[in-house]
């Protein structure tokens, strides 16, 4: 089958237009890198040419609810739109586990919308929610980061890997719509702050995580269990002690690479 993937150049998009290639289907890449601008609509109907199903990853960084909306509104819309025109008959749309569970988060307002905006749409859909990437923790690390110190939410999460996720959008995406899929998580639970002192630790540093709700988007209301998959949710197979291993690994081959240059 021809795939396109909006947002193929982001970090779970790489991870899928792998995934197709590898099972024999042409993907597609849909970003402004490709001359493909979502927010305009500029490229879409050639990019979506002979293309058979759509599997959206796009995001954005806006936290303020109606600005997070907004992004939606026009990504998600403009894209429904040309698939539409051009017959595809398939859209995968990869969102958030407990979106429809927190309130006070502006970007969990945003995927809200871009939600509502598939299920109603004219193309036949998949919504498939995971929870957050193993990458999370060392993300929201760097984010707050401040010296040698750095504030996380005490978050209860159940990490999947980013590449786990793209084997089954791209499987999901060669089959029939579902509507709403079963959540996608990892293999364990894990406390947020605990991996992101780990994930530093397997990065060669040390800082100082302070455990708190001020100052970010995230909100008391995402304690708990909030987070965690449903009761029938699919289970990837990486856990994330063996992601970090292969992230130490793979740093440890850069710093041998660089010592030999």
């Amino acid at each position: 089958m021809r795939v396109a993937v909006a947002g193929g150049t982001g970090l779970v998009g790489r991870y899928t237009v792998e995934a197709l290639e590898r099972t024999g289907h042409d993907a597609v890449v849909i970003s402004r890198s490709h001359g493909v601008d979502l927010l305009t609509g500029d490229g879409l109907d050639e990019a979506l040419d002979g293309v058979d199903a759509v599997i959206d990853v796009t995001n954005t960084l806006e936290i303020d609810p109606a600005a997070a909306r907004a992004f939606f509104d026009s990504a998600t819309g403009n894209l429904l739109e040309a698939e539409q025109r051009a017959g595809v008959g398939h859209h995968v749309v990869l969102s958030i586990v407990g979106v429809d569970l927190v309130e006070g988060n502006g970007h969990y307002a945003g995927k809200r919308r871009q939600e509502e905006l598939v299920e109603n749409g004219p193309v036949p859909s998949t919504i498939q929610r995971a929870t957050q990437f193993h990458e999370f923790a060392g993300m929201v690390a760097s984010w707050t980061r401040q010296g040698d110190t750095a504030t996380l939410p005490p978050l209860l999460v159940q990490p999947v890997a980013a590449a786990d996720v793209a084997q089954v959008l791209a499987e999901v995406a060669v089959g029939p719509a579902q509507g709403r899929a079963p959540d996608l998580a990892g293999p364990e639970p894990q406390d947020l702050i605990d991996m992101a002192r780990r994930t530093l630790a397997a990065q060669g540093e040390s800082i100082r995580l302070i455990p708190s709700w001020g100052g970010m988007p995230f909100t008391v209301e995402m304690a708990g269990e909030v987070l965690l998959p449903g009761p029938d949710a699919r289970i990837a197979p990486t856990t994330f002690d063996a992601w970090l291993e292969q992230r130490r690994t793979e740093a440890g081959s850069a710093l041998a690479s660089a010592q030999a240059g």
